[in-house]
């Protein structure tokens, strides 16, 4: 029996915005595995089992599902967003790369709708022009490293998205985050909070950077920030397309 691992992007969050191949793979799955409020998305049936674990055993989940591919289950291991943007898909290649034993697995990765297009695609069009996407936890690298990129970023007049900005265990970086964009920025720039995007919760807050406060994250939020030339037109948000010679 020939098993596979596919790494599946689940969306933002609406249903309706999982692609039809995610939903192919997770019919013929007969394993989940993912974080927990992740695999919660995924309806029981007869033949499937379910195996949820805690958002900081990534290394592990990624290893269980090689072992259960390797023994001819066909395992879809779920993030929500792009699994390839801060979430499993680079985890199952690290665990892949560690273990040679898993060498022949087929592997397959299926894109998703991340949430910072999600909120952009809300909001108007702010990440129009050239942007970069910067995650705020120091879960798996120093914050230094954050604020260096951070600093460069905001230099290179990048628009931005931020994921996972402001945990209850890390409330006072998101702080230092606005002091750095401060720092480096005129007090107009446009920045939005999109929290719960895609949702019934859904809410979309723009402000100005000399208006933001840290309160206006948490961790259902992503946070968008436009670039010098990033404006309001009507209730909409947009970066043009071009930058005058």
């Amino acid at each position: 029996m020939s098993g596979w691992v596919v790494v599946a992007g689940l969306g933002p969050g609406d249903e309706m915005l999982v692609t039809p191949e995610v939903t192919a793979a997770v019919d013929q799955a007969t394993d989940i595995v993912g974080y927990i409020p992740y695999v919660a998305r995924i309806a029981p049936r007869e033949g499937l089992t379910l195996h949820a674990s805690d958002n900081r055993v990534e290394l592990d989940r990624a290893r269980h599902a090689l072992e259960m591919a390797r023994d001819g289950k066909r395992v879809v291991i779920v993030s929500s967003g792009d699994p390839g943007v801060f979430a499993m898909a680079s985890a199952l290649f690290e665990a892949y790369e560690a273990h040679p034993e898993f060498a022949a697995t087929e592997i397959r990765i299926l894109p998703g709708i991340t949430a910072m297009l999600a909120a952009a695609a809300a909001a108007g069009a702010p990440l129009g022009h050239d942007f970069c996407a910067i995650n705020l936890s120091d879960n798996l690298k120093p914050f230094e490293l954050v604020e260096h990129r951070l600093r460069h970023a905001a230099r290179g007049d990048f628009a931005m998205a931020f994921y996972n900005p402001r945990s209850k265990s890390r409330p006072h970086q998101f702080t230092r985050v606005l002091e750095v964009l401060r720092e480096e920025c005129e007090p107009e720039r446009l920045i939005l909070f999109a929290r719960a995007v895609s949702t019934p919760e859904q809410r979309i807050t723009t402000v100005t950077l000399a208006e933001a406060t840290p309160e206006m994250a948490d961790m259902r939020t992503v946070v968008l920030v436009g670039n010098s030339t990033t404006r309001r037109v009507g209730p909409w948000v947009y970066t043009p397309r071009g930058v005058a010679p």
